[in-house]
């Protein structure tokens, strides 16, 4: 016999089925058992009414792996509306002992500590499993509707030969005795990839070595990026984004169903038919009023300052998002394009989403003479950069792109207190494992 998934039971009442999962849990009352099994997608509800096969099934360990074939029959309490009755079960495989903490609960009652050191087995959790289906079907939204615009997906190095940035946090290697680095991101790859395809995207790990111990970093996270070329300015590209936000967010309503959403405690938002952007020095300067702090001049935005325009987009504007364009343009990476009617500032924004910065990205310099008055301006070695460098003196676009942290995506759309949450395996300062 075929096994079924227990998602499919409903569809399958009046037949013989089997399903095989995990032993999720199993209440004894006085006349009748009720085992729940639970697999890759879902629980099913199994009634037990022998009694030796239910003293069989309680001393088993929770998190046995079990086969069970049974009658599904509609009945309107068990979850779903059918249930397994009159089973017959094989234990494939018995736990060899008791998990730290209940499945079965809404929640797992630990410290997130403890949960992660732990992860493998809180993983199976549905609600933490849920989290992770969500970002799975993130990066198939993400993926599809780039695609559905031309453009192609690559990999580019996780080990570089310099930093990404040019700045220090990065992981430094053994490259058989010579130095190496974790790449910071796909970004020098993806503008060298635009000279070939035009318009590029890619999903893959990034690494930063700051020393950061808040619940809003980590230091291997999923990186969702895009460039393109043959752009006007970042507008453009604001616009891609805003595009590849919507395929996100399309692909987590159809992927999950409503009561996975319910267990993330998620909240889709409704894209707006534009979203509301404001320049960095708006941005300044409707802090100062907000806070009563004179903060023109300030060269960034701090966590706090975005909450507070966060707060302000949704009070004037209804939107989760919103854009602050125009950067100072020495405060961002030095392939970052100035604004041509004000150089200080950059064509550079970030998306900030519920009151957190989600995204960065921009509009980069295209010309070669423009990266060698940048290098010289930032005492930064053109050498390190030949490589990259070499595009530029054999013609590039205008080009642009973005870069979406995965795990900040899922935790702001669940409103998660710390990252860690929904990242499978963590590292940060203090984890290395599991």
């Amino acid at each position: 016999m075929e096994r079924i998934w227990t998602t499919e039971l409903p569809a399958r009442a009046g037949e013989t089925v089997l399903l095989k999962g995990w032993l999720h849990r199993l209440r004894r009352l006085s006349s009748v058992s009720f085992l729940v099994l639970r697999d890759g997608r879902g629980t099913a509800q199994v009634v037990i009414d022998d009694p030796a096969l239910a003293a069989e099934l309680g001393s088993l360990p929770a998190e046995s792996v079990l086969a069970v074939t049974g009658e599904a029959v509609a009945e309107a309490q068990a979850p779903g509306g059918v249930e397994v009755r009159r089973p017959a079960v094989e234990v494939i495989s018995r736990a060899v002992e008791i998990p730290p903490f209940d499945l079965f609960r809404p929640r797992i009652r630990a410290h997130l500590p403890t949960v992660l050191d732990h992860a493998p087995l809180a993983l199976r959790h549905p609600r933490n499993r849920a989290f992770f289906r969500m970002a799975s079907a993130a990066m198939e939204g993400f993926r599809g509707s780039l695609r559905a615009h031309g453009f192609t997906e690559i990999q580019t190095p996780k080990i570089v030969g310099s930093a990404t940035e040019g700045g220090a946090s990065v992981f430094r290697l053994d490259y058989f005795g010579g130095p190496a680095y974790l790449s910071q991101s796909p970004q020098l790859y993806k503008q060298i990839m635009v000279g070939v395809f035009e318009r590029v995207f890619e999903v893959g790990p990034a690494f930063r070595a700051e020393p950061h111990d808040t619940p809003r970093h980590i230091n291997e996270f999923v990186s969702l990026d895009v460039e393109q070329g043959f752009i006007s300015d970042h507008r453009e590209v604001m616009a891609t984004l805003v595009t590849a936000l919507r395929g996100i967010i399309a692909a987590i309503a159809e992927a999950l169903s409503p009561a996975e959403l319910a267990l993330t405690g998620a909240r889709l938002p409704a894209l707006l038919p534009v979203i509301p952007s404001i320049h960095f020095t708006e941005a300044l300067d409707l802090l100062s009023g907000l806070t009563g702090e004179d903060l023109r001049g300030e060269p960034d935005l701090a966590p706090a300052h975005e909450r507070l325009l966060g707060e302000w987009a949704r009070e004037e504007h209804g939107s989760d998002f919103l854009f602050v364009t125009g950067y100072p343009t020495d405060q961002r990476a030095f392939y970052t394009a100035p604004d041509p009617a004000r150089p200080f500032y950059s064509n550079a924004f970030d998306l900030i989403f519920r009151g957190v910065e989600l995204v960065s990205g921009g509009e980069r310099m295209h010309r070669y003479e423009d990266y060698l008055a940048a290098f010289a301006r930032r005492d930064m070695g053109a050498e390190s950069f030949a490589g990259y460098l070499e595009i530029f003196r054999h013609g590039m676009p205008p080009h642009g792109g973005f870069a979406i942290g995965l795990e900040r995506l899922i935790m702001r759309l669940c409103e998660l207190p710390n990252i860690r949450e929904v990242t499978l395996f963590p590292r940060d300062m203090g984890r290395l494992t599991p």
